[in-house]
Order: C-alpha cells, then sequence, then structure tokens
C-alpha cells in the first residue's frame, strides 16, 4: 500500500505522514512532497524507510506526471498544499495557479492513471461568509458564498470533486478544517495564524501580535484532533456520504480572550504578557467573514472525533517545553 501527501512539508503535514506510518502496516510507504523537499518528520524517523520525499512544484504539469503515475499507484491521496487566506487574497494568481489550478490538474492525473483512488481534500471553512449572529451552520442550512479568494478556491475544488466522485472518476472526501491551534513551527500567511502565534511565540519567549479584537469569537480545532480525524476520512465507507462528500469537522467555539486565559494558566502571566495587541484591518476583515459556530452532527455520524479542550490542548503544547 501506498500513500501521497502534497503540502507535506508543512506542519499539519508533518505530523500527518508520522501518523500515517505509526498506523499502517510495515508494508505501507508514504510520500511525501512539497515545493521544497519535505523534511523528516520528527517523530518518524524510526519508519524513514518507509518514507520517501519527493521535491515538486504541483505548479508544473511534468513534475505532477512524475509524482502520480501508473506504474507506482497510490491507495490514498491526501491533498493539503496551498496558499493561506492572507497569501491567496494578496496575491490572486499565485492563489488560482496554486490553489485551483495545480490542484485540478493533480486531480486530473489522478483519474487518468488511477481511478477511484480515496482523495481526502483539506477544504476550509472559508468557504462559508460570515452568518447572521447566533446561528448555528450545518452542511445543508446555510449556502457556502466564500468573502475571500481563498475560501472560493476550496469551494470550486468540492465541487469539482464531489462531481468526478458522483461519476466514479475518484473516491473524495472533502473535510473542511477549522482552524489548527496550536501549531508549531513558523508562522504561516493564513489569517489565522495568529491563533496560534499567540500561544506558541510566548513559550520560546517571543512576542506575539494580536491583530483582532479580543472578543472575536473562533471555530478552533487542535492539531491532535486534526490528524486524527485525517486518518479517519481515509476509512470513512464512500457510501456513507450520500450526495456530498463535504463535511465540516469537529471544533470548538473560543473567544481570543479565552485562548489568553488559557495561554496564562498553562504559561503563567510572564508569557500572556508578551501579548502585544496590535489591530490590523486586513486580517480582521477575513477573520471576521468566518462564522464561528457550527453543528458538526453530520461529522460525528461518519465517526469524526470531537475535539478537546481549550486547557487541555495548550497543556499539550506546552508538554514539549517541560
Amino acid at each position: 500500500m501506498s500513500i501521497l501527501i502534497t503540502g507535506a512539508g508543512g506542519y499539519v503535514g508533518q505530523e500527518l505522514a508520522s501518523a500515517l506510518l505509526a498506523n499502517t502496516p510495515a508494508s505501507t510507504t508514504v510520500t511525501i512532497t512539497d515545493v521544497v523537499e519535505p523534511g523528516i518528520p520528527e517523530s518518524a524517523t524510526q519508519h524513514v524507510g518507509r518514507l520517501r520525499r519527493v521535491r515538486a512544484d504541483l505548479t508544473t504539469p511534468k513534475e505532477v506526471d512524475e509524482l502520480i503515475s501508473a506504474s507506482h499507484p497510490y491507495e490514498a491521496v491526501y491533498i493539503l498544499h496551498g496558499i493561506m487566506s492572507s497569501g491567496a487574497e494578496e496575491n490572486f494568481e499565485l492563489g488560482m495557479r496554486v490553489n485551483l489550478d495545480a490542484t485540478r490538474y493533480i486531480l486530473d492525473r489522478l483519474r487518468a492513471t488511477m481511478p477511484g483512488v480515496k482523495v481526502v481534500f483539506t477544504s476550509s471553512l472559508a468557504v462559508y461568509g460570515p452568518a447572521p449572529p447566533g446561528f448555528l451552520i450545518n452542511e445543508t442550512n446555510f449556502a457556502p458564498v466564500p468573502s475571500s479568494s481563498y475560501g472560493s478556491q476550496k469551494l470550486i475544488i468540492e465541487t469539482l470533486l464531489n462531481d468526478y466522485s458522483r461519476r466514479g472518476f475518484l473516491d473524495g472526501r472533502c473535510v473542511r478544517l477549522p482552524t489548527v491551534t496550536v501549531r508549531a513551527g513558523k508562522p504561516t500567511q493564513a489569517a489565522s495564524s495568529f491563533a496560534s502565534d499567540i500561544i506558541r511565540e510566548p513559550f520560546h519567549g517571543k512576542k506575539a501580535i494580536l491583530p483582532v479584537a479580543k472578543e472575536t469569537e473562533m471555530w478552533i480545532c487542535s492539531p491532535y484532533t486534526i490528524v486524527k480525524n485525517l486518518l479517519h476520512a481515509r476509512d470513512v465507507p464512500k457510501g456513507a456520504f450520500g450526495e456530498s462528500r463535504s463535511v465540516n469537522l469537529p471544533g470548538l467555539k473560543v473567544s481570543v480572550q479565552e485562548m489568553l486565559d488559557a495561554l496564562e494558566a498553562v504559561g503563567g502571566p510572564e508569557r500572556r504578557a508578551l501579548v502585544e495587541e496590535k489591530y490590523d484591518a486586513a486580517t480582521d476583515k477575513i477573520v471576521q467573514s468566518w462564522t464561528p459556530q457550527f453543528d458538526t452532527a453530520r461529522a460525528f455520524q461518519l465517526g469524526f472525533a470531537a475535539d478537546i479542550g481549550m486547557l487541555e490542548n495548550i497543556q499539550q503544547f506546552a508538554s514539549g517545553f517541560v
């Protein structure tokens, strides 16, 4: 068995690769790719013989053709690559080229070389625009009308993958991720990057900028639960999805103030003091377009796991600093 992860140089990709290696048979190989050759996940060094690392520019068809060929079939493909929200908003052409054009080419290459392969696409709750205050979104009661180019690109790929699945070209699963918090590693181009920055950086003894109001509410999920649910997405029977392959993954609604309170409870007032409030209108405009309230009953019916609490989330992150 062989599994491919695109965008595997990022934090979630590295964690997913490690989890796949730890939870699949010894005969399984995992290919990880990114525009720069991905590193070996720290927790997967004992599985390095089953790990294949490939540098590939996914906007170049020739490199995609070499990565995806009938001579090296995959049992499942995880599509994680992308230009994140703020990056896609600032550079429309790049976002379209990476998030839309390259991903569509990958889907077409897969259906041509290994029809019916499982494809887990990490979409985003940015496919939704702002909902009325207090409105609880599920997959059927609120039309996805994105308020960003990033969300629009994600929604287009969801639509394609749903149609490809309907036609039997591929076996798609579009999982809409909450904001992943707390991400280790470096800040990203995501407008939501601050949600990890304000926890992670203080534990490194560094200042972090908070660009939105403390009253801002967000729909988040711990990396632990995200990876657990990405693993599960591969195992959901295709017939269980019904007419739509898109699902809103479980998360947790928290205010920025609650995040800061949890930071202080776990890390102490010294770390809390390293968070500096500095309003940024561009970031706030994007963040405010994301609704923080979701009904994830469908995800639970499909077997996806609930998230842990904010305090436990930060305690898990902080355990690496003890």
